[in-house]
């Protein structure tokens, strides 16, 4: 049950949201177009969603066929979404910072689809190899602070002083954290195999995690710093969801470090559902919905206001980015999101006392964040039509 909701999340939501993030986004912040962007997403995300309801659904029931399916499901999505993104940033003219990290996370999908399939294939217990928990952990590593980590970091090189009005990160951070963690991310993969074939003690590896999550510390550190000197003071939900995802990455990287220093604390049942709520509930959902309600209001103006001009339509007007998503219907979601985490956190602890009520609350926050977005469809679609309508009309005329 665990496995399957927990890749329901990183898998169903943090994954689709990012791969469509990355398929509109590139254009704007990197100049270059994915080829045959919407035949290619609508794949992706069909095979991508089968594979993720097939894995989970063999997650929870125990069913053979479903994982074989689901495991070629997502790699039949993945595969084709690495290959579209790879080609659009290898056509990248002027390389920026954000974009080497864009690679870079690309990269470590890949490696964290690898193993995943690796793992979920059974090939490794067909073979009578019994080390398998090393792998998962190289697994997870790869997915959270390679992929995930990665991608968030170069995006915020441009999403943050964009939208949120801040100074420019650092020239020392953007030029070598995303490369530099990604190459002790390898360096820490071999230990690790290292540590399975016996030729070193494991504390070797968790040490060097100790130099890897630093990294993650100081970009947190940093972008919070920023956010304190940013030049427009005017009240923004989506700096409560960073702000709170920042936060987040400085606990969980806290519980991180301390797993890997104490045994006691490694195998303490609380261990990993702390790590996991601070990572992936507290840090990677809070990252992405923030992003999602600039992203997609700013989306939908841009294409809009494009068609406007071309067709010179002066009398359709088109929403600004807080018509798109108001800012009261984000905060209540924002809310009903934090309430649920705080939760989350006692129900690691207490979950008899507190697992329904922060599952409820959980739900309640998306079913929120799914209206809001389904609100700024329906205002795209319907300010799309009106142009539409008018190019008829004037071509009538």
């Amino acid at each position: 049950m665990t496995l399957g909701l927990t890749h329901l999340i990183t898998l169903g939501m943090l994954a689709m949201v990012m791969c469509g993030a990355l398929l509109q986004m590139l254009p704007v912040l990197a100049g270059s177009r994915v080829p045959a962007v919407v035949p290619v997403g609508k794949t992706c995300h069909l095979f991508i969603t089968a594979g993720t309801g097939l894995l989970v659904f063999s997650f929870i029931t125990g069913g053979d066929s479903a994982n074989l399916f689901g495991l070629i499901s997502l790699a039949v999505g993945i595969g084709l979404f690495f290959f579209a993104i790879a080609v659009a940033l290898l056509r990248v003219k002027q390389v920026t910072h954000t974009v080497t990290a864009m690679r870079l996370a690309l990269v470590a999908f890949l490696i964290t689809l690898m193993f995943g399939l690796l793992l979920g294939s059974g090939v490794l217990g067909a073979i009578g190899f019994g080390h398998i928990a090393p792998l998962v952990d190289v697994h997870l590593g790869w997915g959270l602070l390679g992929w995930i980590g990665l991608l968030l970091v170069g995006i915020s090189y441009q999403v943050v002083p964009m939208f949120q009005v801040t100074p420019e990160y650092p020239m020392q951070i953007r030029r070598y954290l995303a490369p530099a963690i990604f190459l002790a991310l390898l360096i820490w993969s071999v230990l690790m195999l290292g540590v399975i074939f016996n030729w070193f003690s494991a504390i070797v590896p968790r040490l060097w995690m100790l130099l890897i999550l630093p990294g993650y510390m100081l970009y947190a550190v940093v972008t919070l710093r920023l956010q304190r000197q940013r030049k427009r003071r005017v009240p923004d939900i989506t700096m409560q969801f960073w702000r709170n995802g920042m936060i987040s990455i400085l606990l969980g990287v806290a519980i991180w470090i301390a797993g890997n220093v104490s045994e006691v604390i490694a195998n303490s049942p609380q261990y990993h559902l702390l790590l996991g709520v601070c990572l992936v509930v507290g840090a990677g959902l809070s990252l992405v919905n923030g992003m999602l309600y600039k992203i997609v209001p700013f989306l939908s103006w841009f294409h809009l206001q494009n068609r406007q001009l071309s067709l010179m339509c002066m009398t359709v007007q088109v929403p600004n980015m807080k018509e798109f998503i108001s800012d009261k219907a984000a905060r209540l979601q924002f809310n009903c999101y934090f309430l649920s985490l705080l939760f989350l956190f006692a129900a690691v602890i207490k979950p008899a006392w507190f697992a329904h009520l922060a599952g409820l609350l959980f739900l309640i926050s998306n079913l929120l964040l799914f209206k809001n977005l389904a609100m700024a469809m329906s205002r795209f679609r319907a300010t799309s039509q009106a142009l539409d309508e008018y190019m008829i009309d004037s071509k009538a005329e």
